[in-house]
């Protein structure tokens, strides 16, 4: 992986009956290197509910949603 700043941050997200969505962060989207498209590198396995794909935050703080 090149030290290109990613495109898209990836969540896991677990949804609770009742109250807030878990978001952990699982890994990035990195711009593909040949061409159009995007390269997924995960650190984690998802086990939520869904992954959601999110630009990154401008002060790198990480949030609930």
């Amino acid at each position: 992986m090149t030290n290109t700043q990613p495109t898209l941050i990836a969540f896991s997200v677990k949804e609770r009956e009742g109250k807030p969505a878990i978001w952990t962060k699982i890994g990035a989207a990195f711009p593909h290197g040949k061409g159009p498209g995007l390269t997924i590198q995960l650190d984690a396995l998802p086990l939520g509910d869904r992954i959601v794909l999110r630009e990154p935050k401008e002060d790198k703080a990480e949030t609930s949603n």
